[in-house]
């Protein structure tokens, strides 16, 4: 009995409450504009910095800054070594 005094009260409040407008009256506007380029900047940003921290790690890995041991160019005598 609630319910049914619910559902017919309802829609005239929410019809009172909530106006829409129309469609012409709806525009994103400047400043909507200038927060999505913003976004672009920042993960344009965001990329050319993680590219950066990249190359100085594998610059750092290639000089056994982790305890590795160091790439060379020039294959040592554990290399050329053959067991038969």
């Amino acid at each position: 009995m609630l319910l049914d005094v619910v559902h017919s009260v309802l829609p005239l409040v929410l019809g009172l409450v909530d106006e829409v407008p129309e469609a012409e009256d709806v525009k994103a506007g400047s400043i909507a504009f200038v927060i999505f380029i913003a976004g672009f900047v920042a993960v344009g940003l965001l990329g050319w910095s993680l590219v950066r921290h990249l190359r100085k790690v594998e610059d750092a890995r290639k000089r056994g800054v982790f305890g590795d041991q160091p790439e060379s160019s020039e294959p040592s005598d554990a290399d050329t070594r053959t067991t038969d």
